[in-house]
C-alpha cells in the first residue's frame, strides 16, 4: 500500500523560496524600502499634523532645517529637529476669525481699523525669521511679514481677553483671539522657538484649516511620487532692509 504525505502549506512555500533564491542567487520576494517618519514621541497630533510632517520628513522638505508645526484646527504647535524628531510642543492662541489667507494690506492697518473676520492666521510655508515687537520692545518670531504675523510670547495686556486661561484649557475651542498672530506660553517660546529660530534656519508649517494640507502643501505629493515639487506657499518672514515693523504684532 502506498502512502501520500502531506507538506504544510507554510513548510512548502517556505522550500519553495529556498529552492528558487538557490537557483538565482537572489530572493524572490522584495524587501520594501524603510520609509522615514516624523517620531511624535508621547504625543498624540491629530492625523493632518501626523501626515504633514511624516511628509516633511520623506520629502526633505525642511532642506535639512528644524521646523516648527501649527496644527490649526488643535491650536497646537510642535518644535522638529531637522530629522523629524519632536523636542516639544505646547498650545497655542490663534487669530480670531476661521480662515487661511489674509486681507491684502493688513499689515498697515492699525488695530482699531481690523475687523473680527479679518483676524486669520494664515496657512503655509514659511521660513522663519527673528524680529522685534513694535509695541512691547521683545523679540517675536516673523512667521509673515506681509500679513503683520508672528509667533511670541502670550500677550497679557488685555485682561478681559484671558489669554492665559484660554492657554491653560484642555480644550481648543477658546483658543482664538488674536489678530492672526500665534500666542505662546511664556516659557515654551523661550525655551524653543525663540532659541531654535535664533540658532539654526527652521521652517515654520501652518496647516490650513479650510483647504486640506494636499492644497496647500505640494510636497506632500512630492513625498509619494520622483521628483520634487516646490511648496504650494513658501514666503519671506522676515523685512525688507531698512523696512518699518508692522504695528500689529498681538
Amino acid at each position: 500500500m502506498q502512502y501520500k504525505h502531506f507538506v504544510p502549506l507554510s513548510l512548502a512555500l517556505a522550500l519553495c523560496a529556498t529552492v528558487s533564491h538557490a537557483a538565482t542567487g537572489r530572493p524572490t520576494v522584495s524587501v520594501p524600502t524603510s520609509v522615514k517618519r516624523a517620531d511624535f514621541g508621547r504625543e498624540q497630533p491629530s492625523r493632518d499634523a501626523r501626515q504633514v510632517v511624516n511628509d516633511v520628513v520623506a520629502s526633505g522638505d525642511n532642506e535639512g532645517a528644524h521646523f516648527i508645526v501649527l496644527d490649526k484646527v488643535n491650536a497646537r504647535v510642535y518644535v522638529f529637529e531637522p530629522g523629524g524628531r519632536l523636542l516639544a510642543a505646547a498650545p497655542a492662541l490663534l487669530g480670531l476669525a476661521h480662515g487661511d489667507d489674509t486681507v491684502p494690506g493688513i499689515g498697515d492697518k492699525k488695530i482699531a481699523d481690523i475687523k473680527p473676520e479679518e483676524r486669520t492666521t494664515p496657512a503655509g510655508r514659511f521660513v522663519a525669521e527673528m524680529g522685534q515687537s513694535s509695541s512691547r520692545g521683545e523679540d517675536v518670531v516673523w512667521v509673515d511679514y506681509d500679513s503683520a504675523v508672528s509667533m511670541h510670547r502670550v500677550v497679557t495686556s488685555n485682561p478681559k481677553e484671558r489669554r492665559l486661561q484660554r492657554l491653560a484649557t484642555r480644550t481648543a475651542k477658546d483658543n482664538r483671539i488674536s489678530y492672526g498672530c500665534i500666542n505662546l506660553p511664556k516659557a515654551f517660546y523661550e525655551k524653543w522657538v525663540g532659541p531654535t529660530v535664533a540658532q539654526s534656519s527652521t521652517i515654520i508649517y501652518v496647516l490650513p484649516e479650510t483647504r486640506s494640507p494636499r492644497e496647500v502643501f505640494g510636497f506632500m505629493e512630492a513625498s509619494r511620487v520622483a521628483g520634487r515639487q516646490a511648496p504650494a506657499r513658501s514666503l519671506r518672514a522676515g523685512p525688507p532692509e531698512g523696512a518699518n515693523w508692522p504695528t500689529i504684532d498681538q
